[in-house]
């Protein structure tokens, strides 16, 4: 089977697409959104409206068009950037309040969520997604967009069995749909493994890594994969990836030993250090060391301690980082 990195990553980092409310509106209308503690998704399922985002100019968004923000940033939608809006905490308060009508509800409607990530190796995605993200309606993509937010609105309308699980799903499928749809609109465009994946000319090499990561692999194997020489590959690997080929092997190595270190307890580290192409469990010591600034044996500890304390009473609201930090999710 031919290796899928973009996936891998994806079921690594835990990402979990959840939609979780929506408005109608209509005459003018305005509403403030607070600091979004995840990243946050939303999609124009009928007419057209203004995103203001804290600090930016007006941004026009039409029926079809999704938005995806990654950044620590409030944001207002709008009829019109000159109305005053309301705010959007007090417009949904009640329990289990996730929708809301503005006038009559007839001009516009808005569907709205929120994808969570690992706190620990979820950053392997957070880190390298852009703080905005639009994606038109007027796309090639456009297509699937509007199949999958108009399933989303008959599911999420439905009690059908099996209507939140699907809703589910299909945000999930959105969430790459949006992802996929940047990529295809931002080759040659900044570096990082985001950009990697979508390389015709490096994926090759890509898809080694990611289906035997235990195996030695060589700079001669991995370039004679994409057909080019040595030098040639290193230096396009470098450029679009940010790290040379064998360092960018090792990074994945250890998000798959951190990985296992949480997920499998009755796993020796000697083990661990082996499925992932070490000799020697000192040699796998250091280099995790080297890269996550913990030892195995102390990373593993720090989550067992988290997971104890959520076993505890925990708030499910509350998450703690592998450093031992705590944050509010």
């Amino acid at each position: 089977m031919i290796a899928d990195p973009f996936s891998q990553i994806l079921r690594l980092a835990r990402a979990e697409t959840l939609v979780t409310g929506g408005f109608t509106a209509g005459g003018p209308w305005a509403i403030r959104f607070p600091v979004p503690k995840t990243i946050k998704f939303f999609a124009v399922v009928k007419g057209g409206c203004w995103v203001i985002l804290d600090g930016g100019a007006p941004i026009r968004f039409e029926t079809g068009d999704v938005g995806l923000l990654s950044a620590p940033r409030a944001f207002v939608l709008a009829s019109d950037p000159d109305v005053s809006p309301v705010d959007a905490m007090t417009l949904f308060s009640g329990v289990g309040r996730t929708t809301a009508q503005l006038g009559d509800g007839g001009d516009f409607a808005h569907i709205g969520g929120h994808v969570l990530l690992d706190p620990a190796s979820g950053r392997l995605l957070a880190d390298v997604l852009p703080p905005w993200i639009h994606v038109h309606g007027n796309l090639p993509a456009a297509v699937t967009f509007r199949w999958l937010l108009d399933r989303l609105v008959e599911e999420r309308a439905s009690d059908l069995p099996g209507a939140e699980l699907a809703s589910t799903q299909l945000a999930q499928l959105l969430f790459i749909q949006i992802l996929r749809a940047h990529l295809a609109g931002r080759r040659g465009e900044g570096s990082g493994w985001l950009r990697a994946l979508s390389d015709p000319r490096i994926a090759p090499a890509l898809r080694l890594m990611h289906k035997d990561p235990a195996r030695a692999w060589h700079l001669e194997d991995l370039a004679a994969a994409c057909a080019m020489s040595r030098t040639t590959f290193a230096e396009r690997f470098r450029t679009v990836a940010g790290v040379a080929p064998l360092a960018y092997l090792t990074q994945w190595r250890m998000r798959l030993a951190e990985q296992a270190l949480r997920d499998e307890a009755g796993k020796s580290v000697a083990s661990i250090a082996r499925s992932i192409g070490y000799t020697s469990e000192s040699a796998f010591s250091n280099a995790f060391k080297r890269e996550t600034g913990k030892s195995p044996k102390s990373y593993r500890d720090c989550n067992a301690r988290n997971r104890s304390f959520a076993e505890l009473g925990g708030s499910d609201e509350t998450r703690i980082l592998s450093d031992g930090q705590v944050f509010e999710t």
